[in-house]
């Protein structure tokens, strides 16, 4: 069922499903986003993110429930196959304009599988290969993004060639963790 959202022309473990949500999906999971607590949000350098599914220890990560509303989403993400277990952790990051996050890798409890979400913008996610089978990715910190040829998915883009102007966006994170602190 992936298969056919590979993007051409980068590491094989690129996917990108266009429209993966309704602009009314995105608009519900943007309102159920910004209606958490306050409490739920912390406030890094360069963004604030919430944490849902469990708090990354670093002998493994202790569990807590994922909301309904988010959970939806999850099971979306695990139709299309990607993840041998269903993704239990969801990072959403918040970027303002000229916000990103350097190149990195994600954790040692997480599996290689990321599905990611975009909602409120447009974002340009860079890839670095390190490594026969291992990918950085990050965001560049800037205000605006030209599209030109040199990004992999901008095939049959209305966009091309043209700059687009961020504005505040929000980065959903599904992730699967593969050690569980039990309780």
């Amino acid at each position: 069922m992936l298969e056919k959202f590979r993007v051409e022309n980068c590491p094989d473990s690129v996917y990108y499903i266009q429209n993966f949500l309704t602009v009314e999906d995105e608009n519900l999971l943007l309102k159920s986003v910004y209606n958490v607590p306050q409490t739920k949000w912390t406030q890094l350098s360069r963004r604030r993110l919430q944490n849902w599914g469990g708090v990354p220890h670093h002998n493994g990560m202790i569990p807590e429930a994922i909301p309904q509303w988010l959970q939806k989403w999850i099971e979306k993400v695990a139709e299309f196959q990607a993840f041998s277990n269903l993704p239990n952790h969801v990072l959403i990051n918040e970027y303002k304009p000229s916000e990103g996050i350097m190149p990195h890798l994600d954790g040692p409890l997480y599996s290689s599988t990321i599905a990611t979400i975009n909602l409120g913008s447009h974002t340009v996610l860079n890839f670095y290969k390190i490594h026969l089978c291992k990918l950085l990715h990050g965001i560049d910190e800037r205000d605006e993004d030209f599209i030109d040829n040199s990004m992999f998915n901008v095939q049959n883009n209305d966009f091309m060639n043209q700059t687009l102007k961020r504005s505040t966006r929000c980065f959903s994170h599904n992730k699967a963790c593969t050690e569980n602190i039990k309780n």
